[in-house]
């Protein structure tokens, strides 16, 4: 539960503005869209006050289209993704991007003026997969460790994994879910999520 609660802080700081400038570099990427993020969230007073359909739209507009869904889906289930049919792919996908949804939008109602610390970038040239450190600074409280794995797709760089203080989120979900494919298969994964989302929303 604690690593869930930090990785709602990190998240809550990964934006989406300007993906097609395929010239930025990941480090300026990140950066830039973070403080988008933070400054929508800093003026908007709805949001503060936990407002759901005005996180969800920011969390909607700003998050999710930042990441590479497709790569996640496929690390997240492992060897299941190769042996789900097309149906089930969509159908865990589409799950497990409102479950991301949620967690995002959980994020961003807990903002309480935290700062990011950026690290120094270190890449070579024409590398296509890289990790992009920073720290999350909190008042009162010990700075959290986030490193953003991202890698070029086409002509933009998208996100693939977030590790917390040295746990991966990806992992971390690869394992949930493996215990209930595993036992019950992959509908009932599916299934479950469903449930999840939909008591969610009421």
């Amino acid at each position: 539960m604690q690593n869930m609660m930090k990785w709602m802080a990190a998240l809550a700081f990964v934006g989406c503005a300007g993906l097609a400038m395929a010239e930025v570099a990941p480090d300026a990427l990140v950066k830039s869209t973070a403080e988008d993020v933070l400054a929508v969230v800093k003026q908007d007073k709805d949001i503060q006050a936990g407002n759901q359909n005005k996180i969800f739209a920011l969390a909607e507009e700003k998050i999710l289209p930042n990441f590479n869904f497709d790569r996640v889906s496929r690390l997240v289930l492992g060897k299941a993704w190769g042996k789900a049919s097309t149906e089930q792919k969509q159908a865990f996908q589409e799950q497990f991007r409102s479950l991301l949804l949620r967690t995002y939008a959980t994020a961003l109602s807990k903002y309480r003026n935290q700062t990011i610390e950026y690290k120094p970038f270190r890449a070579q040239p024409g590398e296509t997969d890289v990790k992009v450190k920073t720290q999350i600074l909190q008042p009162g409280g010990q700075p959290v460790a986030v490193d953003y794995s991202l890698e070029k797709s086409g002509e933009s760089w998208k996100v693939y994994d977030i590790t917390i203080e040295g746990v991966s989120l990806v992992t971390n979900y690869r394992g949930q879910f493996s215990n209930e494919i595993r036992q019950n298969g992959l509908d009932s994964l599916i299934q479950k999520l469903a449930a999840k989302n939909q008591e969610s929303s009421k």
